[in-house]
Parts: structure tokens; sequence; C-alpha cells
């Protein structure tokens, strides 16, 4: 989960815009009631997205408190609730794992971020890890897949690429209507698909630079990361079927509040950023215009 399931919040109507900052903060207060104060520098807006997906169809009454961000004015957040509650140790799951994959790929040096992260997460991944196990244990198992591909330098997209959508898909196994848990992990399964194609396309030129693995490289023949018009033309089909996938299983389930707010994401935002990422605007994009949103989710009304 790196960041690139975002919300159009420039385009969303004000009451949208002020219930994803709930759900927001209410994640945030979730993982310090649970965890601590270092946890809730992992939120993001994807593990935002995720406590979305496994909530209820109607959001509960909000509370209103200080915290570090907003020392002096409360603001409204959603109180926890058992999909929070989820939401929030899985975050702290993917989080951790996220932190020793990046210490593998990137080294002694630049891994030192990642082994800090990660140190600083080890005891709440623990508490995390005793209370969600059988979600602890496909990460795992799926994230060495994944190592086993990298190694053997796979040149193939669907392989690496379904080892993350099985990974991400496993964080609804705990939802127990079997319709509604069996919607939630085909567009998990799908959304996972997505992150993991969008950021190898995003790290090309990056990965051809340090060598790393990068299995849109290897896929589509590419050299310093440069894309062919016949290759962005390929992938970018793949992207999208996924995103048609996604809303595929999306249209099975009616997501009650949330619909607004989800319909514009998978309908219309992802779709722009993988167009971002294809022509390479993602990531200016994102330095000049995140400090802006940011500030319009978790402003007070």
């Amino acid at each position: 989960m790196v960041g690139y399931v975002r919300p159009p919040l420039g385009e969303l109507p004000q009451a949208e815009t002020e219930r994803f900052r709930r759900a927001y903060c209410g994640l945030c207060h979730t993982l310090g009631r649970r965890y601590g104060l270092t946890e809730r520098f992992i939120l993001n807006y994807d593990f935002t997205y995720l406590a979305i997906l496994l909530s209820d169809r109607e959001e509960g009454a909000p509370e209103r408190s200080r915290c570090p961000v907003s020392p002096l004015r409360p603001r409204e957040f959603q109180p926890e609730t058992p999909a929070l509650a989820l939401a929030a140790d899985e975050s702290v799951i993917l989080a951790w794992w996220q932190a020793r994959d990046g210490v593998a790929d990137h080294g002694t040096l630049k891994g030192l971020p990642y082994r800090a992260g990660g140190a600083a997460l080890h005891r709440a991944y623990r508490r995390a890890a005793e209370r969600r196990p059988r979600f602890d244990q496909a990460v795992r198992r799926q994230l060495e897949i994944l190592s086993r591909l990298e190694a053997e330098n796979c040149p193939a997209l669907d392989p690496p690429a379904d080892a993350f959508a099985a990974l991400l898909s496993g964080a609804a196994s705990e939802v127990d209507d079997p319709i509604r848990r069996r919607v939630l992990e085909q567009i998990l399964y799908h959304l996972g698909r997505w992150v993991y194609l969008v950021d190898a396309a995003d790290d090309l030129k990056k990965d051809a630079a340090s060598g790393n693995y990068n299995p849109v490289a290897l896929r589509y023949g590419l050299r310093d990361g440069v894309w062919t018009a016949e290759a962005r033309q390929a992938f970018s089909a793949t992207l999208d079927h996924s995103i048609r996938m996604m809303t595929t299983a999306y249209e099975l389930w009616d997501f009650g509040v949330w619909s607004s707010l989800l319909e514009a994401t998978f309908y219309g935002s992802l779709f722009q950023v993988g167009r971002a990422v294809l022509d390479g605007t993602f990531r200016a994009a994102v330095r000049g215009r995140y400090k802006e949103k940011h500030k319009n989710v978790e402003e007070t009304t």
C-alpha cells in the first residue's frame, strides 16, 4: 500500500470530503488507542480505504477530540468500530511487512529508513499478529512467493501481481457475511493487482538505475525505464482491466453512505492516477498537490 489509491478531493462534494476525513481521523484515533502514538504515523489514504470497505453501510455518530495534529481545535472523527479495529490491526501488519520488504530490496544503507520503521513497529506488529494471526500468515506466505519470483527474475506480470493481489484480498477474511466477504475479496484482489502493477510502472526509471527487479520492464523489454508506444498501450489496457474487474465486484454490494466516495475513486481517480504514472507526472503532481489535499482532509468543519 503505497499511496496510489486516493480520493479526488477537489472534485467531491464537501459532505463526502468531510465523511472521508472522519474515516481518516477515525482510523488514526483507533491506531492510537490500540497501539500508541508512533503507530498513528503509518496512517495513509490506502489504509483509510481499507477501513471504508470494511465499514458498515451507515456511518456512526461522530465524536470530537483534540489530537497531536490539532491540539487546539477539536475535530470530528469516527469512533472505533469493529471495522476500524480490523483495519487498524491489518494496517500495522501490512506496514511492518512493507518495512521488512524495504530492507530486503534496498540493502544496508538505503534500507536504513525501512529498518528503523520496522524496529519502531515491531512491538505493535507482534500484538497485531496475535490478534489477526490468519491475516499475518497470509501476508507472510504471499511475500515469500513474491520474494521467490523476484529472485528468479520472473519476466511475466501475472505471477507477482497475483501474489500481491492475494495478499490484499486476505484483508477480508474475517468478514462474517459470506457474500459480502466474497465481494470484498474480489474488490481487494483486483485493487491489489492494480496497485502492484502501477507501483512497478512508477518505479521503472528508479529500478533501471538501481538494477532492482521490475516485472513491467522485463515483460515489455523496456530499456532505461523508457516506454515504447506499443508497451504503454498494452500496459494501460492491463491496468484498466483490473479497475473494471474491481468495479464489477463493487456493483454486487450496497456500500451505503460510502458509495459516492468509492464510485468517485473506482470510476475516476484510479484511471487518473494510472494515466499520470504512465505520463511520468504522478510524483510531481503529488508533491504539488499533496499538502493542499491533505489539509482538506484534516480541516475541521
